[in-house]
């Protein structure tokens, strides 16, 4: 099963941002204190906290929830509840359920790990990209792609055929695979067409990619023949932590390299804890990218992430060689 994003950000803070030794202070949703999306009082469990840490929560205090942030107004120590303003700090209010962890004062707020896993990801394109392949049967003219993430793909790498006749009518298959010539068209979004049964169809994305509607040409196939066209494709923006790696485009060897760079790109130009920051050194060191000071930090994180993208453009590259192309023309 493919990792999902939430997975991803529990690694990041479980391999570089929070050591075992030193976790930012929590709670919990206390038994029979759900909370809405509405609700300004919390519940918690009392329990897990020292008077200290339960004193931290007085007013002004940032707690989180998820990937809420909320700021304390009052604090009641008697009851365990303490009365908070939703949703600060640019996070969206959401519903919570009884035991989800509360973090008190978060150095690294989940929702800005989030992003960070949401830049990065942006970022491994054009050095690294998505690959999929689809089952098209060609016809006269374009064919438009109609999948979901179907504005994300950027150009044919390979497209074949098993057929070894491609006159009309031909159903002769054979062994090998033949190489078929193709074109990726980009069209306006949204775009209406009129479908082989005369019915009027309207393709349209919504989704955060680019503002195409894609179609394809595939030349010298006469209509029924299956082709299997493989694309270079932009990863997919993640929309939530329940995305998983797959349906995005990514390949499980790729967390490393997002990893690495949320890392770096969260402790950069900033303070860290001092055990946050031994705690990155010795997983630098271990990774044979030792850091000689505190300030290269960021430094070692990119310097290994680099090194990792490298080999993963490499081993890419030797399964999915560019093809031939003349005048927007795939000749695979």
């Amino acid at each position: 099963m493919s990792t999902n994003i939430g997975q991803l950000v529990d690694r990041v803070y479980r391999e570089y941002l929070e050591p075992m030794d030193d976790l930012t202070s929590y709670t919990t949703l206390n038994e029979g204190s759900e909370l809405s999306a509405s609700d300004t009082t919390i519940t918690f469990n009392g329990d897990l906290l020292t008077q200290e840490e339960e004193d931290a929560m007085d007013a002004g205090t940032i707690i989180e929830c998820e990937q809420e942030l909320m700021r304390c107004t009052s604090l009641d120590t008697v009851n365990n509840t303490v009365t908070v303003v939703r949703g600060v700090l640019g996070t969206e209010p959401t519903g919570h359920i009884v035991g989800k962890v509360i973090k008190i004062a978060p150095v690294f707020p989940r929702k800005n790990v989030f992003d960070a896993v949401c830049d990065q990801i942006k970022n491994l394109y054009p050095t690294l990209f998505a690959v999929e392949t689809k089952s098209i049967t060609s016809k006269t003219g374009y064919i438009p792609l109609n999948g979901s993430t179907d504005n994300h793909l950027v150009a044919p790498i390979k497209a074949i055929s098993q057929y070894t006749d491609f006159s009309a009518g031909s159903d002769e298959t054979g062994t090998v695979f033949a190489g078929v010539a193709v074109e990726l068209i980009d069209l306006p979004n949204p775009f209406t067409y009129t479908d082989g049964d005369g019915v009027s169809q309207t393709i349209t994305y919504s989704n955060n990619g680019p503002d195409n509607v894609k179609a394809i040409q595939i030349y010298n196939v006469n209509s029924g023949h299956t082709v299997f066209v493989t694309f270079k494709k932009k990863f997919v923006t993640p929309a939530s932590e329940n995305d998983t790696l797959a349906t995005i485009g990514l390949e499980d060897e790729y967390e490393p390299i997002i990893m690495a760079g949320v890392a770096a790109q969260l402790v950069s130009g900033r303070d860290i804890p001092t055990a946050t920051a031994d705690y990155i050194s010795d997983q630098m060191g271990t990774s044979n990218f030792p850091v000689n000071s505190a300030s290269s930090i960021r430094n070692s994180l990119l310097q290994y992430q680099r090194a990792l993208i490298q080999q993963a453009r490499k081993d890419l590259r030797a399964r999915y060689p560019e093809p031939v192309t003349v005048n927007k023309i795939a000749y695979t």
